[in-house]
Formats: structure tokens, sequence, C-alpha cells
């Protein structure tokens, strides 16, 4: 792999009460991590980031999603998906971007899982210790709301100035209790008082 990794970090979280109610089905989520070496820096501007991407996002991607898929129990338990990438001080945002907004990267999740709906992100610069967020949203529904969730993980020592921590995120199932509805119902809401609204103005 042409990326230098330093470090594998996954993070597990299981939810049974929320709102001070139980859930008979509990909700996990889990955070894959990869801290690597940010192969353009101390390189000055560059232009071209071609050549990285294409030596080493696919690769990275495999690696990643099968790990992840076997932390989750397997692609089909995954209901929700996101990415993040985090660039250290000496990195650029363009950097972080670089490695995770790609189809030879991305393609590997939503291939696994079967997706339609596309990888929501973050890509941000920070220090050891700052917080990683990845944004999920439901596999194959982006209106979906149930499924608009975050998972928040940090890593004491990622990244360092010429690293970037990239991050896929999964969830097998929304958040416990969702009860605001959907894009759906607020169109339909909307639509019906917009009809109202108009009858009355005729009359």
């Amino acid at each position: 792999m042409s990326f230098e990794i330093r470090k594998i970090v996954s993070y597990i979280e299981e939810t049974h009460i929320e709102g001070n109610k139980p859930s008979e089905t509990p909700v996990t989520m889990v955070g894959l991590a990869v801290i690597i070496r940010n192969p353009w820096c101390g390189k000055g501007f560059v232009d071209d980031l071609k050549p990285e991407i294409k030596a080493g996002c696919s690769e990275l991607g495999k690696l990643m999603v099968e790990r992840l898929c076997t932390l989750m129990g397997g692609a089909e338990a995954i209901e929700a998906y996101g990415k993040a990438a985090v660039v250290g001080a000496d990195g650029e945002i363009e950097h972080a971007s670089a490695v995770i907004h790609t189809l030879r990267f991305g393609n590997h999740y939503r291939e696994a899982v079967k997706a339609k709906s596309y990888l929501s992100f973050t890509n941000k610069r920070g220090g050891p210790g700052t917080s990683i967020q990845i944004p999920m949203m439901h596999k194959d529904d982006e209106g979906l709301r149930s499924h608009y969730i975050t998972l928040e993980m940090r890593i004491e020592d990622a990244p360092r100035a010429d690293e970037i921590v990239v991050a896929l995120g999964a969830s097998d199932g929304g958040r416990l209790h969702p009860r605001i509805g959907n894009r759906y119902s607020d169109l339909e809401e909307l639509a019906a008082e917009n009809g109202t609204n108009n009858d009355a103005t005729n009359r």
C-alpha cells in the first residue's frame, strides 16, 4: 500500500436507553479509523494530487471496509453509513478530502452494503485528540431522518501534524426512539397547509 499506516483504531458504541426509555433492540455504532502519514505533507503546494490518490485510496478503502464489516458482523447488518477525515496541522483540508472524496475509496463501502444513498461526511483540520465526527444516514434512503446520526470518537495521539485520520462509520439502526417524521411527511404536511391556505385565499 502506498499510504504509510501508523495505527488502526476501532470504536464500538451500543445504546440501550435513550431519554430514560429502554429499547428492546439496542443500536450499535462502529467507527474504524486509520491513521496514515500525509503523502503530500512537506512538499509545498502540490497541484496534482491524483498520483497518490490512484496509488493508495482503493487499497485503503478495501482494507477499511473489510475490517468495518467484520466488526459489524457482516455488511448486511449495516443500515446507516458515513465517512470522515481529519488532517494534521501541517496539511491542507484538501489533503483530507483527497483521500475520502474519490470513488476509488468510497465505492468499496457503497458496493459492500449495496447502498443507494451518498456517503455523508466531514473533513477538517485538527490536532491530537481532536473530535472525529462521522455523520451517517440510511444507506438506501436519504430522507429517512431516523438514521440521521453521528458517531463521535477521538484518538489521543492523532492526527500528528503530518498525518491524516481516515474514518468510516456504521450503524445497525437509527436513533432509538425517532419521532420527528421524515422529509416526505413534511412535504405532505406543507402541501396540505398550502392547499388549505390557497383555498382560504380563493374564498
